[in-house]
């Protein structure tokens, strides 16, 4: 048993001399390295998918900050139906805690509007979707992409998470340098009016376009 607990302390410290080493010790491990990814609170990235409940952002700011973004090339997009649908991986989604079903009057169904003033500013945006071009490996024109909130501002999605932005190619057959124009625009709209109209909750309406953008009306019965 001794020789065994020697032989593991020699490991671990000889890992921790060396960079991007990490060794499991049964009761804990060591690291030289961390996450690639850190959000406003600087926690690493979920695993992805959809089984569990959407991550809550910090929600609207004062003031935005550039966010850090997943490591380049670590993310890869997907295409149903011959859109490109995001990395879960990397880009879960995450809602804003300010927008709950009971607050929707005063917030996204608001008459003037709500998204206009919660939005980070281009120059923040403008580095991040510089950043998670390179995460995602994006290489076409960055006028046709758009910087997208996966759970889009007038869903109650966070309006600058690292979870829920990602950089959105442009649709099979666009036109390059035609600028932004994509099928998930119009998704986000009729999702926004059934939720505010009480066809759908909200949490139903996030849920849907979290899991996939091009079925989220069809799984909700909106057409």
């Amino acid at each position: 048993m001794r020789s065994t607990r020697r032989a593991a302390s020699s490991v671990a410290l000889a890992c921790l001399m060396l960079s991007g080493c990490s060794v499991s010790l049964g009761t804990g491990s060591a690291s030289g390295s961390q996450s690639p990814v850190g959000g406003a609170s600087g926690t690493a990235a979920p695993a992805g998918g959809t089984s569990g409940p959407i991550a809550v952002g910090a929600g609207p700011q004062k003031h935005y900050t550039v966010q850090q973004q997943p490591a380049a090339g670590s993310c890869h997009y997907r295409y149903e139906r011959g859109e490109p649908i995001e990395d879960p991986k990397c880009t879960p989604g995450a809602i804003s805690p300010a927008v709950t079903q009971g607050n929707l009057q005063s917030t996204i169904c608001r008459k003037g509007g709500y998204t206009s003033g919660i939005r980070p500013s281009a120059y923040v945006t403008g580095k991040e979707k510089r950043l998670n071009a390179a995460s995602y490996g994006y290489t076409g024109r960055m006028g046709d992409a758009e910087y997208d909130h996966l759970i889009s501002l007038q869903l109650g999605g966070d309006p600058n998470d690292y979870r829920n932005l990602w950089v959105e190619p442009a649709d099979p057959g666009h036109r390059s340098g035609s600028g932004v124009n994509n099928k998930k625009d119009p998704v986000e709209t009729k999702l926004h009016t059934a939720v505010c109209k009480g066809q759908v909750t909200l949490a139903a309406a996030q849920k849907a376009i979290v899991t996939d953008w091009t079925t989220a009306l069809t799984t909700l019965h909106l057409g």
